[in-house]
């Protein structure tokens, strides 16, 4: 049961697993932090929602950041990453990363990840992206770099029999009487040895899931991208931190007004060949809107198109490449010449249509430098995390690199203190409602019309209060007839998504100013005075059942708390069960 005593509505589990180590989430942090436990003896399970190569890490194209170059340093690589976060990266968190950062390359390369090399030199080629003044990107396969880190950690994890459980959607944080983590409730999806609800107990959990793009119509993210490491984390009693930054990455292969799903990407590698952004008529229009133009942060790039986009009443912009050659196209940028081939366009001969789509989410479940959150013996690595290290806005191709670092350094703080929580506390039952499946693209159309690269005060409310009537309903419905959706993947799924964008909109009302990928068109100008600083919220419990005249109070529902740090100072102390002391005018939303 979490420590909040909040948790979805679910079958009792039916069967339970024992391990040392359980890690949720198969991409390059889960997997990595599955090797280092492992090879320190642990006994390891990792969850993951499909299959082990279906997270978002086989997805990335560009390559993986890290200061490995003739003539570059980590200082500089540091010094791109600050600039990039827009004032609100954790600096010492940055530091942690541009340092180790060469190093776990090096051993990621040890592992079996193989990276295009020199023909002559044999010595891994570098390539630009936005925001990086130096050539400082590995890359394998052209562009293919995340399925080759996949490919190699998944074969590693074969080789050191790691135990893996497939198809399960992680449910809730198990913990013991004392609020310790104690292992997690999850579903698996199919027949076999475990299917239906089922438990892991094991000392520490690792959330390494991955994203949220799916709260939006279009995103570069899989459709397994759901938040639901965040939501378990919330629920958990954990604190999120930063949700407001949602990067939309500026080229996204542009499939029509109403496309919907997972979006074909065209790496920022593109431009870091010499790609250029440009307008119907040819124009190219970043030129004098930053010094690097094309090559600009993402968050500068996906507003100077959105503008063009404005000003010309054009729904995409278009990437030229056409001076590349096929030869190039072929060689360097395979995965995306299929793709657009595959949609009927060919980039050798015609401008490829992009508009900006959800990418990344640059805050999450807020952790110290060791991984640690807010609840004892629960850690988050990954997209899923928020580590300080990307600010107001990700450095291109800083994300394999952050759950690169910090998958190692969580197993290091594993082994050197272990824990032994007692037996899971038998959960209560909930009072969490669930959405019905098809609330899914409702939320989505919310966000996208509210909260999406273009946000105001209006718009925001707008959206606050439709989700809010949402979860409001089905609240209602559980606490009056005791009724509520079906517990299945789609509904919980479903309740995941709203439960993580209510946050993000409340996030982002508060946020009253442009910063980084937060862009406020009511308050356009960024404001170090008031908000250099972080937006924290966490889930408090329903207030229990109470007795008057004529029968029962009906519960309240679980309260969003959202604050605000005193500085941009960043990582947080640990703390038993999580608490956090509230500082004068805080909020609570519903």
């Amino acid at each position: 049961m979490s420590t909040t005593g909040i948790r979805l509505l679910a079958p009792a589990p039916g069967w339970a697993h024992e391990a040392d180590v359980v890690v949720v989430g198969s991409g390059v942090a889960g997997l990595t932090v599955a090797l280092r436990c492992a090879a320190q003896g642990a006994r390891v399970t990792v969850v993951t929602k499909a299959h082990l190569d279906d997270g978002s890490t086989r997805w990335a194209q560009g390559g993986i950041a890290a200061a490995l170059g003739e003539g570059d340093t980590p200082a500089q690589h540091l010094d791109d990453t600050l600039v990039a976060g827009a004032g609100l990266c954790d600096e010492e968190a940055v530091r942690v990363l541009v340092t180790e950062g060469p190093d776990a390359v090096r051993r990621l390369m040890a592992t079996g990840a193989h990276f295009d090399t020199s023909e002559t030199t044999g010595e891994v080629l570098l390539t630009r992206e936005g925001g990086h003044h130096r050539r400082r990107i590995a890359h394998a396969g052209g562009d293919a770099t995340g399925a080759e880190i996949s490919r190699a950690l998944i074969e590693a994890v074969r080789e050191a029999r790691i135990e893996f459980i497939e198809n399960a959607l992680v449910l809730d944080l198990l913990t013991d009487a004392d609020g310790n983590t104690a292992g997690v409730s999850l579903h698996v999806m199919g027949a076999g040895q475990r299917d239906g609800v089922g438990s892991v107990r094991a000392r520490a959990v690792v959330l390494a899931t991955g994203g949220m793009g799916q709260v939006f119509s279009a995103t570069t993210n899989p459709a397994v991208s759901t938040g639901d490491g965040v939501a378990l984390a919330l629920r958990a009693g954990a604190e999120v931190s930063d949700l407001e930054f949602v990067q939309f990455h500026p080229t996204v292969l542009f499939l029509g007004r109403d496309a919907e799903g997972q979006q074909p990407l065209v790496s920022e590698a593109v431009r870091g060949e010499g790609a250029h952004l440009v307008d119907a008529d040819g124009v190219r229009f970043m030129l004098g809107q930053h010094e690097l133009a094309e090559l600009a942060p993402r968050d500068i790039v996906a507003k100077g198109i959105t503008r063009r986009m404005q000003e010309t009443g054009a729904d995409h912009m278009f990437l030229d490449g056409r001076h590349f050659g096929a030869e190039m196209w072929t060689k360097r940028f395979p995965t995306i010449l299929a793709a657009c081939r595959a949609h009927g366009i060919d980039p050798v001969t015609e401008p490829i249509p992009v508009a900006p789509a959800a990418h990344y989410a640059s805050g999450g479940v807020r952790t110290d430098l060791h991984g640690r959150t807010t609840v004892p013996g629960l850690y988050a690595c990954g997209e899923v995390a928020c580590t300080g290290v990307h600010g107001a806005n990700r450095l291109a191709s800083n994300s394999l690199l952050e759950g690169l670092v910090f998958a190692e350094r969580i197993a290091a703080d594993i082994a050197a203190h272990p824990a032994d929580p007692g037996a899971p506390v038998i959960p209560a039952p909930s009072r969490f409602p669930l959405l019905p499946s098809e609330a899914r693209y409702a939320i989505q159309r919310i966000m996208t019309r509210g909260a999406g690269v273009l946000r105001s005060a209006a718009s925001l409310e707008e959206a606050a209060g439709a989700l809010h009537r949402m979860y409001a309903d089905a609240a209602e419905l559980l606490e009056r007839d005791g009724k509520t959706a079906e517990p299945c993947v789609e509904t919980w799924e479903a309740s995941n998504l709203c439960l993580v964008s209510r946050v993000l909109v409340e996030a982002a009302r508060r946020r009253e100013e442009t910063r980084g990928c937060h862009w406020r068109e009511d308050r356009p100008e960024r404001d170090d005075a008031a908000w250099r600083r972080h937006i924290v919220a966490t889930l408090d419990p329903p207030a229990p059942r109470g007795l008057r005249p004529g029968g029962a109070v009906p519960a309240t529902p679980a309260t969003l708390t959202i604050r605000t740090t005193d500085t941009a100072d960043f990582a947080p102390g640990p703390r038993p069960g999580g608490a956090h002391p509230t500082r004068p005018g805080t909020e609570q939303q519903r």
